[in-house]
Parts: C-alpha cells; structure tokens; sequence
C-alpha cells in the first residue's frame, strides 16, 4: 500500500485569495483526515519547502554528527530533560523495551508484522533545535529553554530556522486541513499549537559503525507531540504500522514530506486518529544505500530531517468538538500538554523520575 501524496499548493492558492474549487478543497482535506485517522501517516507536497532546503539541512547537520563524541557532548543538556541540544547515542530507551502493554501487543501481531527487537537504549545521536517563539509565562520552563548553538558552524542558527520554520509551516496547513476533514473549525489545532515547544529534532545514526542489516536506530515506538513531519532522508529504513496492524516500509519521495499522526492529536481526537508506531532499521534498502554512499564518498551518517509541532505547554489537552462523544473520549481525560509531555519523557529515560 502507498501512502497518497497531498499537494498543499491548492489550498494555500485558497487561503491567499485565489479561485478555488470548494469540492476540490474538501475533497482534499477528507484525504488529510482519513489518511491519519487509518494510516497514522501522510506524504505531502508544500511549494515553500524545496529538495534544495532539505539537502542544504542535511548538509549542515551531517558536519556536525561527524563531529568526536567528545564535541558533540558539549552540546549536552540533560538537566533540560534534553529537549535542547544533544542527546547523546545510548540514552533515549525506546517505549518499547520499557512498556509491559505494548510488549504484550507486540507479541500477539503476526511474526511477519512485528518490530525488529532492540537490544538496549537506541544508537542514535539527536541534536534538539526550539524553532518559533516561546511563551512569556509558563510553568514549564524546562521544555521552552533557549536553543543551543553549536561552536564553529556560522551558518547553523539560520539553517536551522530556515527548515524548522518551513515545516512547521507545512504542519500548520496540513493542521488546518486536518481539521476541516474532522468537521472541527480550521482553525481548532492551529490555535492551541501557538507558542508550542516545536522542536527540529534531527537524529544522527552511524553508519560506518552501526551498518550491518538489522541494527535498531530507533526501537518501536509512538510521537509523544501533536504531529511530527520529516524532510527526505538520505538512507531509508522507517517502518510504520497502519491502522490495520501491517507493517509497512516507508518511501519518501524526492521532494515530498512525511507527515506521522502523535499522541497530542490522538489525545484530541478522543482517539479516533490513533499516535502512529513507528521504528527505524537497517534494511536492505539501507545497505543499498550505504554503498552507493561510499562509492560517491559522501557522509555515511543516517541524519533524519524531523521536526516535532506540539501543543503548547500550558493548554489543555482534551477531546475537542464532537469528538467528546467518541466512545473512548473518557481514556482521554483533560490533562495540562506540559504535564504529559513531562510523564512521557520520564519513560524514555530523558528526564529524571524525580523530575531532576
């Protein structure tokens, strides 16, 4: 099955005053909701974010992983629960090592649909960027830190709110539309992602030491934020699971970005659009890559080009609209977005059970 690919540029022509074709519109943003509501994922087209952005990203940030780990942990800020700076290979656990239920349900998919196992905390490096403006008063000061530049990158800061500010562009749109496709007003998501700790979350994963088949980069595991979007990678190996429990390969194509449901929209769709499970693997795909990489001697670092767009920090997080009379509306109770965004970093390890 392939994910379908949504061109944004109708819709944005819309919003800037050009003539639209209102069943085109509508028929589009059904597209949006029904593909989150039963794969978890969409592919998108957005005009303002260009291949030649997302290589120029992909340019900077593999410079800076090829760094010795020594220089990367300059960058490192675990007392800010790492939601700035580096996190370091080897810290993030992923849910699926630490989740009695999710292990459980692992266990009763049919073997070809389940995850590959990981053998530890993940092998990956990911460099936090805060992209946007932060709030003025919250009570959570520790996922709106300021960002951390690294030395002797001139062109990181600009790079990175270059990207960080065109996909988050490219989620608010696909937000909106969203939202239309739900029959919720427009502008139902959009408002409370305002002043949200969006954060450009590339991971960096080493090839060169960590390319045999099978490697675990990222074990199993659902976006704790609202929606995350990925820019093209330059070796493949996400898999995601649909809605019906396959398991599927993920292809981006040139120029297209992906787009993954997480649990911030399942919280406010009463779970009618469901966090999306998702790992990254060394496949054979990946091995491919990898060797035409080393015959064009280019980088062998696997960066991928993330960005998580979360709710703010201190708006609610409820079943909006009719969605409050969904069945399942009552497994997700009203609860501050910075507080479960707190509890879920505990879990994977990025923050200390004590809060520290």
């Amino acid at each position: 099955m392939d994910l379908p690919v949504v061109d944004l540029a109708p819709f944005l022509g819309a919003a800037a005053g050009c003539a639209a074709d209102e069943e085109e519109m509508r028929a589009l943003c059904a597209t949006v909701s029904a593909s989150l509501r039963d794969t978890g994922a969409l592919l998108v087209k957005d005009p303002r974010c260009s291949a030649a952005d997302n290589d120029r990203f992909l340019d900077v940030v593999e410079r800076y992983f090829a760094r010795s780990a020594e220089a990367k942990r300059l960058q490192e800020r675990p007392h800010l629960h790492y939601q700035v700076g580096v996190t370091p290979e080897g810290v993030e656990v992923p849910r699926s090592l630490v989740d009695k239920d999710m292990q459980e349900k692992i266990r009763s998919m049919p073997e070809e649909f389940q995850p590959a196992t990981p053998k530890g905390p993940d092998p990956k490096w990911r460099y936090m960027w805060r992209v946007g403006p932060r709030p003025a008063n919250t009570r959570f000061k520790e996922l709106n830190s300021e960002p951390v530049i690294p030395d002797g990158l001139p062109e990181w800061k600009e790079t990175m709110d270059s990207w960080g500010y065109k996909m988050i562009s490219a989620i608010e749109v696909v937000a909106e539309m969203a939202a239309i496709g739900f029959g919720l007003p427009k502008d139902a998501f959009t408002t409370l992602m305002k002043e949200g700790p969006h954060l450009l979350a590339p991971t960096g994963s080493d090839l060169q030491r960590h390319g045999s088949e099978g490697t675990v980069f990222a074990g199993y595991h659902y976006d704790l934020n609202f929606l995350t979007i990925h820019g093209r990678s330059r070796f493949p190996g996400l898999n995601i699971w649909l809605r019906n429990g396959k398991k599927m390969e993920v292809k981006v194509p040139v120029g297209c970005l992906l787009i993954q449901s997480g649990k911030q929209l399942e919280w406010l769709t009463g779970g009618e659009c469901l966090a999306g499970m998702h790992e990254v693997v060394v496949s054979k795909r990946t091995l491919d890559a990898i060797a035409l990489a080393k015959e064009q001697n280019r980088s062998l670092w696997r960066v991928s080009s993330t960005l998580f767009s979360h709710i703010a920090s201190d708006a609610i997080l409820k079943p909006l609209g009719h969605f409050a009379e969904t069945p399942n509306a009552d497994s997700y109770p009203p609860i501050c977005a910075g507080d479960y965004v707190e509890q879920e970093l505990s879990v994977i390890n990025l923050k200390g059970k004590d809060g520290l």
